[in-house]
């Protein structure tokens, strides 16, 4: 009966003994090309964003043929509602393409919020008379990022805010967990043409403020580095039950073979 408890023991500890590389990520990060490219905070646009844009002058009639909506009889992607009326969305092309009504292809994809309402703009004043006062409006509808690792709430999230600084995600995320890392943070960022950049950021440093990576960009993964102790603790947690569950199995087998060897 020992010899078999024993296994059963030996079994165990070899699978709680497995190191945090089953749990940490980017374990190649030194391998990485960390270029470092100063960047404004505002969100960039990126292909496949979901833009709103809504064109305003002093009359309605004159900007309405700009605005893809029911009245526009153009081509949609998806929907929301206004106070007036339907209003479709704009879906970027992989070249960060849009097209609108009357002005036709824009390449949007790269532009800030503000960058992107002031070309519109300009493509549209040549068609409207001065006195209308045209206003651009862009907003993107689907602005998300990820935050993974050790946090308290790991997962996806979306925000309607554009300006989303890397210690608003961790708040969002719960906070850092006891034994993560400040000084190992990671920001994964893929820019408008497709180029992956990684960025080791450390929030222990009040210069982080001032840091180009400081917030956000659309569809940014934030990765927080946990220390050993909880990453053992994370996967003994995860796996208790899948060991329990051995141990029993192992134990009755144990006894079966003792019971009939009798």
């Amino acid at each position: 009966m020992k010899k078999y408890l024993s296994i059963t023991l030996l079994l165990v500890l070899l699978t709680s003994c497995m190191s945090t590389k089953t749990v940490t990520y980017f374990q190649n990060k030194e391998e990485i090309d960390q270029t470092i490219s100063k960047q404004l905070y505002d969100a960039k646009i990126m292909p496949k964003d979901i833009l709103q844009i809504q064109v305003f002058s002093m009359t309605p009639e004159a900007s309405d043929p700009f605005n893809l909506n029911k009245k526009s009889g153009s081509a949609v992607t998806t929907t929301t509602t206004t106070n007036q009326n339907s209003v479709y969305n704009y879906l970027v092309d992989n070249d960060g393409m849009i097209e609108m009504p009357i002005i036709g292809n824009l390449k949007l994809g790269g532009l800030s919020k503000n960058e992107a309402e002031e070309l519109i703009k300009g493509k549209i004043l040549p068609f409207m008379a001065e006195s209308e006062n045209v206003v651009v409006h862009v907003r993107m509808m689907n602005y998300k990022y990820a935050v993974l690792g050790g946090v308290r709430s790991p997962g996806l999230y979306t925000t309607q805010n554009e300006k989303v600084s890397i210690l608003e995600a961790i708040a969002q995320a719960g906070d850092l967990t006891t034994f993560a890392y400040r000084d190992r943070i990671y920001l994964i960022r893929e820019n408008s043409d497709g180029q992956k950049e990684f960025h080791q950021l450390n929030i222990n440093d009040a210069n982080i403020i001032s840091s180009p990576y400081y917030y956000l960009q659309q569809n940014d993964v934030i990765y927080v580095e946990p220390r050993k102790t909880e990453a053992r603790n994370a996967f003994i947690s995860a796996n208790t039950s899948i060991w329990i569950s051995l141990a029993t199995s192992l134990m009755s087998i144990a006894t079966f073979i003792l019971a009939i060897t009798k």
